[in-house]
Order: C-alpha cells, then structure tokens, then sequence
C-alpha cells in the first residue's frame, strides 16, 4: 500500500525541506567565506585590483599612456580597461600593467560597475549619473583632464561623483570649488600634475625641430574643422574651401574623424566637389602630430585641438565661435566667464563670415607677425602647470593614495581584531567566573561532608567509652 499524505501535510513537508535547504547553503557558505579568510586578514587586500584605469575610446590613449608607462617603470601592478577593441594600448607589452579590452556599451559597464579595485583613475565624466556607477567595491576614484580648457564644459552633474582631480590649471580648480560650493558637495583633492599628453606632444616636437623641416617653401593653413551644424564645413559649407583655395597657399583638410560617420554623404560631396592635388590634400591619419608640424596656421572651432597648436607648437590660429548654448553644461551654474573665451583673443583671431573676402590678409599677417606669442605664453602658465612632469606627479599622488587606502584598511582591520578580542576575552571571563562558582561550590560541598565525618567520629568515640 502506498503512503498517503494529505495536501496539507505535504505542503508543510516542502516548506520544511527548503527551509532546511536554504539554512544549509547560507551556513556552508558563511563556513567556506570563514575558512576562505581564517589567518588571512591580507587576502581581501589582494584580491583587490590596485590600480584601474578606464577609457572609454582609444582616441584618449595619449592621456594614458605617459602614466602607464610610469606605473610599469615603477613595478606597479595596474589593469587598463578600455572600450576601444582597436586601442593601441592592446598591442603594448607591458610586465606589469594589463591592457584589456572590455566590450562596448552596458557590457563594459557591467564590468566597471562592479570593479573590485582601491584606486579607479579616468577622463569619462558623468560617473554615477548615467549607466556607468560608482562600484560599492572600489575605494576611490580619481578623474584626469584630457585637455587644457574649462572643467566646466562637461554636460550638468560630470564631475560630481569623483574623488579627486588631477587638473592643469588653478582656474579648473576654482571651478570645482564652485560647483562644491553651489551643490553642497564634500571638498574633493585637487592635485595640479599637468596634462600628460601634452608633455609626449612637445618632446616629439622638440626631436621633430632638431632634424629639420621637409616642407617647401610655401606656407601650409590647416582647416581642423569639428563636426556638427557649428561645424566650418558644415556651417560655411563649400565657398568656404573656395575662399581658403584663392589664396594660393597649400591646403591641408583634416575633418573631425565623426564627420565621416554622422556627415558621410555630405563629406562625399566635398571631396569629390575638392579632388586632391599639389596644393589641396585630405587628412585621416590617426596620429595628428605630422599635419600639425607640417603646417604654419590652424583654422578651427575653440576645440580642444587649439591649444595643443598654440601652446605646444607656438604658431597662430584663426578660430570661428559657434552658438554654445551652456544650459545642458556645467559652466551655466558659473556666472564667471569661461576661461576659454578669455583666452581666445590673446592666441589667435577671430573670423566672421563677413570677412571671408580679406581671408588671404588675414592669414598672411598671422603668420608674418608675432603679437600672439604674449597670449600663447600666458596659456602655457595658465592651463599647463607642471609642465614637463604630467606623468611623475599622478603616478606619485596615485601610488600616495594607494598607500593610504592600505593602511586605512589595516587599521580597520586591527580594530575589528581588537573588539573579536575583547569579545573572545568576555568570554573567556564568563567561562572563568562559572568555573569559580563550581570551584567554590565544592569546596563548601567538601566542608560540609569533613563536617558530617567529624561528627560520626565523635559519636564513634563516645560509643566506645560508654563501652
């Protein structure tokens, strides 16, 4: 015969036999984390990663690179994560500084969002705003300028979530202070090391000077245009190039590398519209350092393509100011005027549409005169702090921090062992204290028997006289 049980009872049944599983699992697991770290305080200190560094385009390679470098000549164990499956920090062979690539989107988030990491070091803003979150496992999180201008140009909330700021010049770092001020944030450090890039950029320039020029004599004007409506090419269109074309000097066209992917069918149209010849040529190389050394002036946007013109190669620059709307950025909680447009008029000229026709004068007299060269040098010592030791100073404050974090952890750790031992010592106390009351109750058990004895030998004693 078959065992009946009821619905009743056998719904109890499973409820008991998950119960008792779901106990099970949760013991073992706490047993195997306890013998996991059993005379092992250091082991969650190693697990850790000390170093991260995170890019989310390779384009942000020149920032990194001078640092890994540094992090590797000092023996520094670090990962590189990056977005870009093309990086060029993927095909560097490194002994202790990892490269990998992540993946794209939510599955490189993914992995940033649950880093196990002391230090996280990164140029991509809007951390904790959007997909990319502050890891509850990561210690601290530090963000490096990746261009000399305005802090506040990042769209609204960018840098709210760092914990400190490796900047360039003092006017960021007031920005910051104002934006704490204004968001009731907590005061994060602030570490004036300097703009790495740029560093590499000039002593490739100062080796490019020692060997000589290849150019020919006639003068070469770069248009290094952005993409977008505010674009030149796409705000001046083709009469623009026609203008640039007239006035008999070499033409180097370098579109912003978006152009061809969001503006491909009209980037078709003025290439085939301007075919290449002698004197017009079209850029794409990945590297800018040739087109920039191989030309006399620049004409752009205020991009941050300016200042690696003015201040590294000290030549002039013709610029266009677009309509910025500052509502969706940073700087529109500033009433200050961005550093940025005060600088501008010192280190190059601006060109109005109406002044298309006199393109050829204008040129010719910023190349011919110096009057920028007071501009540029104010640049330089304004936005290009610590110039030369960009890559030494992060690495220091970044190794500085590391060491910090490890001793905080340490003593968190001691303390934690102090107050196991007081705990173990109560214990201990308790344990001492009943043995004390058994010890005593014994001896009062023993008196009471040597009591009872000599009383029997007394009446034994007495028996044998009365015999």
């Amino acid at each position: 015969m078959l065992l009946y049980i009821d619905p009743g009872t056998g719904s109890m049944l499973v409820t008991i036999i998950i119960g008792l599983f779901g106990t099970g699992l949760y013991f073992l697991r706490n047993m195997l984390i306890k013998v996991r770290y059993m005379g092992k305080k250091e082991k969650i200190s190693n697990e850790k990663l000390p170093v991260v560094i995170f890019s989310d385009s390779k384009v942000y390679w020149n920032v990194f690179e001078p640092i890994c470098d540094e992090l590797e000549k000092r023996g520094q164990q670090a990962v590189y994560m990056t977005m870009s499956e093309d990086d060029p920090a993927l095909e560097k062979k490194y002994e202790h500084v990892e490269t990998k690539f992540i993946g794209n989107g939510n599955t490189a988030y993914a992995s940033l969002n649950s880093l196990n990491a002391s230090v996280v070091l990164s140029s991509t803003p809007s951390l904790d705003v959007f997909q990319w979150k502050r890891s509850k496992n990561a210690d601290f999180y530090i963000h490096i300028i990746h261009s000399p201008g305005d802090i506040t140009m990042y769209r609204m909330f960018g840098i709210d979530y760092y914990d400190a700021f490796l900047l360039s010049g003092e006017f960021q770092g007031e920005q910051v202070r104002k934006l704490e001020e204004l968001r009731n944030l907590p005061e994060r450090e602030i570490v004036y090391s300097g703009i790495t890039y740029m560093d590499t950029l000039r002593n490739k320039y100062e080796e490019a000077k020692k060997k000589g020029s290849k150019k020919d004599g006639n003068k070469t004007i770069l248009l290094a245009p952005s993409w977008g409506p505010n674009g030149i090419l796409k705000k001046y269109g083709a009469g623009f190039i026609e203008k640039l074309i007239a006035t008999g000097y070499n033409l180097v066209i370098r579109p912003h590398p978006q152009s061809y992917v969001s503006e491909a069918e009209y980037m078709e149209e003025l290439k085939n519209k301007f075919p290449e010849t002698d004197k017009l040529k079209w850029n794409r190389d990945t590297d800018n350092f040739k087109v920039l050394l191989n030309s006399d002036i620049m004409i752009s946007e205020f991009s941050g393509v300016i200042f690696d013109y003015a201040m590294v190669f000290n030549r002039p620059l013709i610029y266009t100011t677009p309509d910025f709307d500052k509502a969706i950025y940073d700087c529109a909680w500033i009433d200050d005027e961005l550093w940025t447009y005060d600088i501008l008029p010192e280190i190059g000229i601006e060109l109005s549409e109406d002044k298309f026709d006199d393109i050829g004068d204008i040129i010719k007299s910023c190349i011919d005169s110096d009057k920028m060269a007071e501009g540029r040098e104010r640049a330089r010592r304004e936005a290009w702090m610590n110039s030369g030791h960009a890559a030494e100073t992060s690495v220091d404050y970044i190794l500085e921090k590391l060491e910090e974090l490890k001793a905080k952890e340490l003593e968190e750790l001691k303390k934690a062992d102090t107050a196991k031992n007081k705990s173990d010592d109560s214990d201990d106390e308790d344990n001492k204290d009943d043995t004390s009351s058994e010890s005593e109750q014994n001896e009062s058990e023993d008196s009471e028997d040597s009591k009872d004895n000599e009383e029997i030998n007394e009446v034994s004693e007495t028996e044998k006289e009365d015999e």
